[in-house]
């Protein structure tokens, strides 16, 4: 279709759901100032899309400790303050100091922004969480185009941070920079918070929302993280719920030094052996944890919580098909999503200290390091799990009588977080998604682990929601990740409408 004509059907079919329901009257002012709002971003989608095109052309990668990266991280965070500031906010830069690797070398934190638009005490003051740090990408990996040169295909922007999480942060400052455009009074106020180390645990970020508690955050009254995906490519989604997750590594060691399998194979315990019964004895081939009592404190499964289930628009072929699967675990949508969302998984990862590159070389490790970890979900308790996994690896590992030294350890501890559904800002998204698009969100939870969330509730003490953008082929943290021009632009649409519905409700 010619983008002229796009553009006006788009905007005919924001109005006509604006007159169909959304706000409490068709003819109120609030869908007036919406229709206005739609209208320009439909005939400003290119300078939003140019704008993701710019940052996506940042390699701002956490993840790798290189100092030319880490150069264009507090790159990306500059820029994203200035353009804050370019929007009339008030910005600070907090220095989180720097970072010692396990090699001896120091390198900056990004600093976090923390940015705030307006202080009407007869507003309502959300406060938008989001990152601009990206997983590493490189097109020898997989991808189909440079992952940071944001290229359109399809209606299909590819980039790394497209979806997770430049595009979401940038919708924020598209509805944002819409209302000033048009010389509109922004109906909530807004605040950000906005980190650049997501991707490497967040660092130090708890220390700050700790020491922030009674300053920047002591006026808000909303927060929203869009930094997930919805569970459809068409159908938009509000979560309630996200996993925790428990990072183990088990370690066997004969000496540190590998040894010949020509000299030594037969003769020894090899470690590579005895790792591979200890991570074949976590669970069996249905999936099913076999470590003793880690289903104990999993929720009891409720008729309100089933329903949800089946009212989730999940098609399970297409699901497979996008996915690149042969078959799951489990052949029903809700034993899938029950099994993703409200159940534990274990997942192994993978091996240091094993030979996997091309070629025979015959070696036998000397030391060996396994890694996997466990996805907790509500009430789940962290301490109890550690100590199942030692025990239980401990015992598995005795009844081998290998002379091999093994230690089990938990490097990372992060919790199941889930909120409430009756909250006030969950039900504005929910008219706000009723206004953009038309139909009701599907209400579903987060197989993944997002740890900012049980921070805010558990510091703050304040809702809240995650309203994400993204379709669920997405491709976060994958070759050839990308959004839908689509979800960008009506995304934004998304953020002005929850404006207005937050607004309303406070009130």
């Amino acid at each position: 279709m010619d983008p002229k004509l796009r553009r006006m059907a788009s905007a005919l079919l924001a109005l006509l759901l604006l007159l169909l329901g959304g706000m409490s009257s068709p003819f109120s002012p609030q869908a007036g100032l919406l229709e206005k709002v739609f209208r320009y971003m439909d005939l400003h989608q290119d300078e939003f899309v140019q704008t993701l095109k710019e940052w996506v052309a940042i390699e701002s990668d956490s993840i790798q400790p290189v100092p030319h990266l880490r150069q264009e991280l507090l790159r990306m965070m500059a820029v994203a303050a200035e353009e804050l500031r370019r929007l009339g906010a008030s910005v600070d830069l907090e220095d989180l100091g720097s970072q010692q690797l396990p090699d001896g070398q120091t390198l900056p934190i990004p600093p976090v922004i923390l940015g705030e638009l307006g202080n009407d005490p007869g507003k309502p003051t959300v406060c938008v969480y989001g990152h601009l740090d990206v997983q590493p990408a490189t097109q020898a990996d997989g991808w189909l185009t440079d992952p940071y040169t944001l290229t359109e295909v399809d209606g299909k922007l590819y980039g790394r941070g497209a979806t997770d999480n430049k595009g979401p942060v940038l919708a924020w400052i598209n509805a944002m920079s819409t209302f000033r455009a048009l010389e509109e009074d922004l109906p909530v106020n807004i605040k950000f918070i906005i980190e650049g180390m997501e991707e490497a645990g967040s660092v130090a970020l708890e220390e700050l929302v700790r020491k922030e508690k009674d300053r920047f955050f002591s006026s808000v009254d909303y927060i929203v993280i869009s930094d997930n995906l919805w569970v459809s490519q068409r159908r938009p989604a509000l979560i309630y719920g996200t996993r925790g997750n428990c990072y183990f590594t088990v370690e066997v060691t004969c000496r540190d030094q590998d040894f010949h399998s020509g000299t030594f194979g037969g003769i020894l315990q090899e470690p590579m052996a005895d790792l591979v019964a200890l991570l074949g004895s976590l669970t069996d081939s249905a999936g099913h944890i076999l470590i003793p009592g880690i289903y104990d404190h999993v929720a009891p499964l409720t008729e309100e919580e089933k329903e949800l289930y089946g009212a989730i628009d999940l098609d399970l072929e297409e699901y497979r098909n996008s996915s690149r699967v042969k078959k799951f675990l489990f052949d029903t949508k809700e034993e899938i999503l029950m099994h993703l969302w409200r159940y534990p998984s274990l997942s192994i990862h993978g091996i240091e200290g094993a030979f996997d590159e091309p070629g025979t070389k015959t070696v036998i490790p000397g030391r060996v390091l396994g890694k996997f970890s466990i996805r907790l979900v509500p009430h789940m308790n962290m301490s109890v799990v550690e100590k199942q996994v030692q025990q239980y690896l401990q015992y598995i590992f005795s009844q081998r009588n290998s002379s091999n030294q093994m230690a089990v350890s938990m490097v990372l501890g992060l919790h199941p977080w889930i909120a409430d559904i009756k909250d006030h800002q969950y039900l504005a998204a929910k008219r706000a998604i009723k206004t953009v698009f038309g139909t009701e969100p599907d209400m579903i939870r987060d197989g993944s682990t997002i740890p900012i969330a049980k921070i805010f509730q558990d510091i703050i003490q304040k809702s809240v929601l995650m309203l994400p953008l993204g379709a669920v082929d997405d491709g976060e943290h994958s070759q050839n990740e990308k959004i839908n021009r689509w979800n960008y632009i009506e995304g934004s649409k998304l953020f002005a409408a929850f404006f207005l519905e937050v607004a309303q409700l406070h009130e």
